[in-house]
């Protein structure tokens, strides 16, 4: 073990960053039903999809009571009732489409949903932690976690492709539980010097990121592209950078100035951005600037992470360091997959967006709508975007090149 000055920092531990042992940034066991008082909340957001189809969610949104969120005590209860406002938002706001926005989110669901927001420390639109991390239950609790087990707690349009959307991102979160955990072997390891312990966390890493790849790939399985692009995908979007809602949304009863939000986006996950600091992946400043304003979205204890983790000693110049084989490997190799990742995201991204999209202008443009309505129907002004408002391929590509450059340069053997 080759010999480094010891770091005098205290041990580093996920337990103090809501970080589950089982679960990673999953939030575990989420619940199914807020107190009574809230029924007519939940009454609602169990309806959304139905509710949009038949043009009736508005109306019902309208004449909701005016409930308080003070009776909502425990941290399990805030998220469902995030997670059952932010959908019912997304639905009101995109209930005819893009060509018939609203400008004013009513009082009775803006502050509520303001105040729940500001106690979680996330904003009031639909993230990836609402989603994704608060939004599951097992069909049978004492079995398997996968997706045939599994189902979401509320929805939005789009049916199968909707469930298998959110499903196959959580089994992604699971699947990198592994690398979590094994974060602060790696920075405790860099801290002591301890070669060994770092190249058998970061093998472990690796492996680990090279299983959320394969289960990133259950997406061509789960769900249908045209459904994604065509029904879905409008209720990820939110009111800055996008067109359709160029004036962002007034949140009645919170400020008379209308406010921006981002809409979903996988960058909203925290997991990229703690390998991205571990790794010491540095990005540029137009998708670095993005990748930070992400952060936002996630719940606070999450966020803290990435920072700390990105305020410790450099993994990569501890490695170069190293006269050991086995550490420059680990670390080469736990690039290669993250890069690998990122590429099949790209082509994700492809398969869902670009290829409907071309389609959907090809469509427009022939008249051909009765072929394919519910592709030529998608919002126009997302063609080139993502849900967050990043140029989308664009961005994709130049995350995946700085991924690129972090690898180890080539030595002659």
């Amino acid at each position: 073990m080759a010999a480094a000055k010891p770091d005098s920092k205290p041990f580093f531990s996920l337990e103090s960053y809501h970080v589950s042992e089982e679960l990673g940034f999953i939030l575990p066991d989420p619940l199914e039903e807020l107190p009574p008082y809230y029924q007519p909340w939940m009454d609602i957001a169990l309806r959304v999809p139905e509710l949009v189809h038949s043009h009736e969610l508005r109306f019902h949104i309208n004449k909701m009571p005016q409930l308080s969120s003070q009776f909502l005590l425990k941290h399990r209860e805030l998220r469902l009732a995030h997670l059952a406002l932010s959908v019912m938002t997304m639905g009101y706001t995109w209930q005819e489409g893009e060509n018939d926005t609203v400008e004013m989110l009513p009082h009775n669901l803006a502050v509520p949903y303001w105040e729940v927001s500001q106690r979680l420390g996330l904003p009031p639109i639909l993230t990836h932690s609402d989603a994704v991390l608060a939004n599951w239950r097992k069909k049978d609790p004492e079995g398997p976690f996968d997706m045939e087990n599994l189902e979401l707690l509320l929805s939005l349009p789009g049916g199968d492709s909707t469930q298998g959307f959110f499903l196959v991102t959580l089994l992604v979160e699971l699947a990198a539980v592994t690398a979590l955990r094994n974060i602060p072997t790696v920075i405790n390891g860099v801290r002591v010097g301890d070669t060994e312990t770092v190249a058998r966390a970061l093998e472990d890493i690796s492996q680990s990121i090279q299983d959320m790849k394969d289960k990133l790939k259950l997406m061509q399985v789960y769900v249908e592209p045209s459904v994604f692009y065509g029904i879905m995908r409008i209720y990820l979007s939110g009111w800055r950078d996008n067109p359709s809602m160029p004036n962002g949304l007034v949140y009645e009863g919170v400020q008379a100035e209308p406010m921006e939000y981002s809409g979903g986006s996988a960058a909203q996950s925290s997991l990229l951005h703690c390998f991205d600091e571990l790794l010491g992946v540095k990005h540029e400043a137009k998708s670095g600037a993005f990748l930070t304003r992400m952060r936002d979205y996630m719940p606070p204890a999450h966020k803290l992470l990435i920072q700390d983790i990105s305020l410790q000693s450099s993994l990569k110049s501890f490695v170069q360091q190293q006269a050991s084989e086995r550490l420059n490997q680990a670390f080469q190799h736990c690039v290669e997959n993250l890069l690998a990742l990122r590429s099949y995201h790209i082509n994700v991204v492809s398969r869902f967006i670009t290829v409907p999209a071309a389609r959907a202008r090809q469509l427009r443009n022939q008249s051909l709508e009765l072929e394919a309505e519910m592709i030529s129907r998608a919002p126009t002004a997302l063609e080139e975007r993502g849900t967050g408002g990043s140029g989308i391929m664009t961005f994709l590509k130049t995350v995946r090149d700085q991924t690129k450059d972090t690898l180890l340069p080539e030595t002659d053997k």
